[in-house]
């Protein structure tokens, strides 16, 4: 899993979206978690994805599991 160095560096709500991932959400629920719409959740995923330089969302999660692992989450 590739990680850049702004790996560490997600915020408060990219941080909440992620966690939604790895409980294994789809962006329609995600979507209807955070009161907003599927094509904004779609949007900040791509930007999660590009920021911590990641492919997808098995990706997301297991980064996502490992910080959490680590009290760093």
């Amino acid at each position: 899993m590739a990680q850049s160095a702004a790996a560490g560096h997600a915020n408060e709500r990219e941080l909440e979206i992620i966690a939604l991932v790895a409980e294994g959400l789809k962006n329609s629920d995600i979507a209807g978690h955070l009161g907003t719409s599927e094509h904004v959740v779609k949007n900040q995923l791509r930007s999660i994805y590009d920021k911590l330089g990641m492919w997808n969302r098995v990706e997301l999660a297991l980064w996502y599991e490992s910080r959490r692992e680590l009290g760093i989450a």
